[in-house]
């Protein structure tokens, strides 16, 4: 039992986070006036850059079909689908497409998908070039892909570029360099602790998730069983996502290790800076709107252990084979 619920302490971290915030919606202002997610994610992206190796990347930039098409499938076309999918879907509640568009401009996340790409005995090094990828590239695109479909949206925003542009590089870059630049230096001293930094690293999503709950327990009472809506909407997309990537990977005639870590990894996004640009630019007037990033985050972890073995189960029997 003690074992299993260490096994699942995140999804029970989850649960906790939602009844304190419906229980003390204040914790939100709180945590507001105080800081803690804005130091909290400093710190998140900087023990990125620790702990990030990427001394075996060099050897993946002659994929460059590959990571275009990352960067494509991730950036732009993900974004589109599940911005306009939602607007059919969520007509009567803004909040819920405007969240979509929010997680799909997000990159792909910094862990769980190199983890996953293990687990399924993919390519890790064409992974973590995805993820390194995406990310510094996102701190690009995010603000102009925002601005460029909210224009189709029922309400046209105007987002002010430079400004997101400033705040995302502030944020998420310059931590992540920091973290990188004494990566040498620290490299042997933090080994013992990635353990340690995992946990942290979840714990600061299970504040993310604390904090957009508390900021809209109203509103999230109001449309009550409508979030069944957003989950069964979230299963969807992720599933059409999954196929995608795997049909790209298929035309791009990737081997069976490289179709299961672009397939897994370029189909995840990152609940982090998803929370940096609704904190920053749309929690006044969208108080919802992370709740479809948090919905996806939970599905994307869920359904892509599933998939993470159904690939390594097929590798292990070629292997077998052999």
């Amino acid at each position: 039992m003690v074992a299993q619920l260490k096994k699942q302490w995140f999804f029970i971290g989850i649960a906790v986070m939602i009844l304190i915030a419906f229980t003390l919606p204040g914790v939100g202002l709180f945590m507001r006036a105080y800081k803690v997610l804005n130091i909290g994610i400093f710190l998140t992206f900087f023990i990125t850059g620790l702990t990030l190796e990427t001394s075996s990347l060099l050897e993946q930039l002659k994929n460059v079909k590959v990571l275009t098409a990352a960067l494509l499938s991730s950036l732009f076309i993900f974004p589109g689908l599940a911005y306009f999918l939602a607007q059919l879907a969520f007509k009567p509640w803004p909040d819920f497409s405007i969240g979509a568009l929010i997680i799909g401009v997000a990159p792909v996340t910094v862990a769980s998908g190199t983890v996953m790409t293990a687990i399924a005995l993919g390519n890790v090094p064409l992974s973590l070039f995805i993820c390194v990828l995406c990310n510094f590239m996102s701190i690009l695109t995010i603000p102009f892909v925002l601005n460029l479909f909210l224009q189709f949206g029922d309400t046209v925003i105007e987002l002010p570029v430079l400004q997101m542009l400033t705040g995302l590089t502030i944020k998420v870059l310059i931590p992540t360099l920091i973290g990188q630049i004494l990566r040498p230096k620290l490299k042997e001293m933090i080994a013992p602790y990635g353990k340690a930094f995992s946990i942290f690293n979840q714990a600061i999503v299970l504040l993310i998730i604390l904090n957009a709950v508390a900021s809209s327990t109203g509103k999230i009472l109001e449309v009550g069983p409508v979030l069944a809506l957003v989950f069964g909407f979230m299963i969807g997309l992720h599933i059409l996502i999954l196929a995608m990537n795997f049909g790209i990977s298929k035309l791009l005639k990737l081997d069976r290790p490289s179709t299961s870590a672009f397939t897994i990894h370029t189909s995840q996004k990152t609940l982090t800076i998803s929370y940096l640009v609704w904190a920053g630019y749309f929690a006044t007037a969208y108080p919802m709107a992370l709740i479809p990033a948090i919905c996806y985050h939970l599905t994307q972890m869920i359904m892509d252990t599933i998939v993470a073995h159904r690939f390594r189960r097929k590798e292990e029997k070629i292997r077998s084979k052999v």
